[in-house]
């Protein structure tokens, strides 16, 4: 589409700039509202449980998703492309490379969490010195029995299925797509489409309100979750223009979601976590660019495309 030009996104842009931020906030509020939709405006009686309460949002996400996706391909006019394919890859779905797109970034990510792995290792190893044989048998029991309670509990499904996928369509599939055919730097997007994702988190306020908590506790801990989301979307926004993969933040945003905030100290590991923490850290930042980089996830590079950019970070 167009030869490589630096850091900049291939041009000229294929929305005004205006129109593409319009369209990310607009889509940032839609994932937003429609959860309470069903409710508020369509008048659905509340839900009589969890369950209920969580397949009804499960459902409002999948519209927003939805309706997201068919905007954005609007708006780039993606069927031009022809190729139901090269459609879909506006979107970083795609069927090449997917190894790379999953074990890559999933190692990547997990040396931040060194620390946590020690934290959570740390009482297997203080209980070697006993029936090994039997801690391993109860061990792998504890895993089976996780297991199977895991795939029957709702909240699973919630915060390592719909959460991660239906975001990242939204949040990266969709808004950096249009940022990058709105004519914005690579650098600019990274840091600024994780802003449309944590104001997207801003309901949390209003749900900790409404479940009794006093507005100063809702602030902090809505503050921390807001710092941690943007932090978080500055790495995913990351991978995905690196990969041109949608795989790779999903990945990334699951297992996060798994092991919550990293562990930089535990007493009981007597400093062991935050060697590793360090250690992790370190070689985070060492690899983060060469195991990103766009020769791992594409086999070719001469085909630029503006809503990936790929070609540009050679």
């Amino acid at each position: 589409m167009a030869s490589p030009a630096g850091l900049r996104p291939a041009s000229p842009p294929a929305i005004p700039g205006a129109a593409a931020v319009a369209a990310c906030a607009a889509m940032a509020v839609s994932y937003v509202a429609v959860l309470y939709a069903p409710t508020v405006i369509l008048r659905f009686p509340p839900p009589t449980s969890l369950r209920a309460f969580l397949h009804r949002r499960f459902a409002s996400a999948a519209v927003a998703s939805t309706a997201s996706a068919l905007a954005t391909a609007a708006l780039l006019r993606v069927w031009s492309l022809g190729d139901f394919a090269d459609m879909l890859a506006v979107f970083g779905i795609r069927k090449d490379h997917l190894l790379q797109a999953v074990a890559i970034p999933l190692f990547l990510t997990s040396l931040v969490y060194a620390g946590s792995f020690v934290n959570k290792l740390w009482p297997l190893a203080s209980s070697w010195g006993g029936d090994g044989d039997e801690a391993g048998i109860s061990s792998a029991q504890r895993l089976v029995l996780r297991i199977q309670a895991a795939l029957d509990d709702v909240m699973v499904w919630r915060n390592y299925v719909v959460a991660p996928f239906t975001e990242e369509l939204v949040f990266r599939a969709c808004m950096i797509p249009l940022l990058l055919c709105g004519g914005f730097k690579m650098s600019t997007i990274i840091f600024l489409s994780p802003v449309f994702f944590s104001l997207a988190h801003l309901n949390h306020l209003f749900e900790l309100q409404q479940q009794g908590c006093n507005f100063m506790r809702s602030l902090l801990i809505v503050g921390v979750q807001l710092g941690y989301t943007v932090i978080f979307g500055w790495y995913a926004a990351f991978l995905f223009i690196r990969t041109g993969n949608l795989l790779s933040p999903i990945v990334a945003h699951v297992f996060c979601n798994m092991m919550g905030l990293p562990v930089f100290s535990s007493p009981r590991t007597k400093g062991v976590a935050s060697v590793a923490f360090l250690a992790g850290s370190v070689c985070f930042f060492w690899l983060l660019f060469p195991a990103t980089s766009p020769e791992l996830y594409n086999t070719r590079l001469d085909r630029c495309r503006c809503w990936h950019g790929f070609c540009n970070w050679r």
